[in-house]
């Protein structure tokens, strides 16, 4: 069993949204869209996600146009990020074949170029470097006039994971705060967000450090206002977390991602 979490780059269209998802049928799990980002997170999960996240990305380069884009999160195409991870008993090897044959299919089929990381890289060097010291591994050499390109992954799942500052602090102090916290485990953005200071994080190692763990992070050098989990967690990441915190880091049992 694999987890994919397609992240698109529309979040305020919801009819756009509820069109790309439904693209994924019984495999859509989750659907978080936000309109200042601008930008939708699909879980799919189960045998079937090779299938669904296809179906998913063929909806929204028929619908998105890049050029047309405005919102505050990074990104290189109207499917910016197509990661696959393994769940239970699934292995890494059963990703990276997934994500190969998906990238082999988006630039053949869609005619969108594809940047693979993963083991050979990680996605921000893929963001830094794409279409300049990096070129695509498969698709056209040049970008999609209106869908750009695809980060296509796998990796070990992660938690997205968003905290947004108190009313009056400016994304200056996002951008400290977000500098200060980032490591090996943990990568953080500071984002302007509809007038809100926001640190947005990646945690790339959440059974080590989890949603608690980055709230406190951020907690400890700035007020803050709330928590916002962007997708799923894993139910191992939610049982190590007491359930009387489960409200403050805006964490459910109807979030987690099956063993």
């Amino acid at each position: 069993m694999l987890e994919c979490v397609v992240n698109v780059s529309e979040g305020a269209d919801r009819a756009v949204v509820d069109a790309i998802a439904a693209a994924g049928g019984d495999a859509l799990a989750d659907v978080h869209a936000d309109g200042h980002h601008n930008r939708a997170v699909l879980t799919l999960v189960g045998p079937a996600v090779e299938e669904a996240a296809r179906a998913v990305a063929a909806e929204a380069v028929r619908r998105i146009d890049l050029r047309l884009h405005v919102g505050v999160h990074p990104r290189l195409g109207a499917v910016d990020v197509v990661p696959f991870a393994p769940l239970g008993d699934s292995s890494m090897d059963a990703a990276v074949a997934a994500r190969d044959r998906f990238a082999a299919w988006a630039g053949t089929e869609l005619g969108v170029p594809c940047f693979l990381y993963g083991p050979e890289r990680s996605l921000p060097d893929v963001r830094r470097h794409a279409f300049t010291a990096l070129a695509p591994d498969t698709g056209p050499a040049v970008a999609h006039p209106t869908a750009g390109a695809i980060c296509a992954g796998a990796r070990p799942v992660l938690v997205a994971y968003n905290v947004w500052l108190a009313d009056g602090v400016d994304v200056a102090e996002a951008r400290r705060v977000a500098r200060q916290i980032r490591g090996p485990r943990l990568r953080a953005l500071g984002l302007d967000v509809g007038g809100r200071a926001q640190v947005s994080m990646n945690l790339v190692d959440p059974e080590r450090l989890g949603p608690a763990d980055a709230y406190d992070a951020v907690a400890a050098l700035a007020p803050v206002d709330r928590a916002e989990l962007v997708g799923m967690v894993p139910a191992s990441v939610l049982d190590a977390v007491p359930p009387a915190r489960w409200a403050e880091l805006d964490l459910t049992v109807a979030k987690a991602l099956p063993g």
